[in-house]
């Protein structure tokens, strides 16, 4: 069937976006003939108020299927994921930050007020100088996913997400199906180095400032588990499927621990308790990482994951 594509980015960087322009010859054999663009910031000049600016509300296009990349943090991302979703038939969470809050969500961990004292008043690089009310839209007091906001259909998770993905979520709904979404594995489980199931060396985790032990030019597969080595690795807790159709984990492939980038491996897990679990079971000491909270849920801080903490009763 032909589909009309509506994407927009909220608390967003772009990569996402050059995601899907890295899709390439691929999204190209589409347009026009299957694929239309109605509306994409990235490729194109839309504005969300009509064509002179003047109208009094938020607009977007109709279209088959929304794209939103970023999460929510301020009143016009809400309000453009709520247009959004009212305009399209099929809406996908595109990256991390959509999905589960990404990098940006690790603001959770303080209240707004807290947030915005610090930046504009007491950081030691910054003049200080009042909050911004005027003109920018006001800040929502917390980083949410879009799916806190709206009904998602599909999650397409990365930082960013790899062109595979996005081209196969298109096309199976240019093929008429209503539904995609990845297996619920883990990095290990599609991780080709050899495991042992026990620490090597100390009981603190290292930090990557120092060698992971490998051998250039050889098979990853030649290559000792880089948790084993005592590295953090977040593969064992973080979903599979970061390096589309190529297989081996992007991070794995630099020969880096994996960041933790993909997110939970389902959606009601949380990494970092079971992170925990994980490191202990092979002898590593918990109590050695720096700033836990944040290392463990890097990238999902949405849904309640990171929030800030009780104050301390005196």
């Amino acid at each position: 069937m032909a589909v009309t594509l509506s994407s927009e980015w909220l608390n967003a960087c772009s990569g996402c976006e050059i995601s899907i322009l890295n899709i390439g010859d691929a999204i190209l054999d589409l347009i026009p003939s299957k694929l239309s663009l109605v509306h994409i910031p990235a490729l194109m000049d839309d504005k969300y108020f009509g064509p002179t600016g003047d109208g009094k509300q938020i607009t977007l296009p109709e279209a088959t299927v929304g794209i939103l990349s970023g999460g929510v943090r301020n009143q016009e991302h809400k309000e453009v994921a709520e247009e959004m979703r009212k305009k399209v038939k099929f809406l996908i969470a595109l990256g991390t930050c959509a999905t589960n809050g990404g990098i940006p969500a690790q603001a959770n961990m303080w209240p707004l007020q807290e947030l915005t004292e610090t930046v504009y008043k007491k950081t030691v690089t910054t003049d200080p100088a009042d909050t911004p009310g005027e003109v920018v839209p006001p800040l929502l007091d917390k980083v949410m996913a879009v799916d806190e906001v709206v009904k998602v259909d599909i999650y397409i998770p990365g930082c960013p997400p790899h062109p595979d993905l996005i081209a196969d979520a298109l096309l199976a709904l240019l093929d008429g199906k209503t539904e995609w979404k990845l297996d619920e594995r883990s990095v290990c489980d599609t991780c080709p180095v050899i495991r042992e199931k026990k620490a090597a060396g100390g009981a603190d985790i290292k930090r990557t400032l120092q060698n992971i032990s490998y051998t250039p030019g050889e098979p990853i597969s030649n290559m000792r588990c880089i948790m084993e080595q005592g590295f953090l690795c977040m593969g064992a807790v973080t979903l599979a499927g970061c390096a589309g159709k190529t297989g081996v984990p992007r991070c794995i492939q630099a020969y880096m621990p994996c960041e933790g980038c993909f997110g939970p491996i389902r959606k009601t897990a949380n990494p970092m308790i079971d992170m925990v679990s994980a490191l202990s079971s092979i002898g590593q000491n918990i109590n050695s990482l720096q700033d836990r909270r944040a290392v463990l849920n890097r990238f999902c801080g949405a849904h309640g994951k990171l929030r800030p903490l009780p104050t301390p009763k005196k």
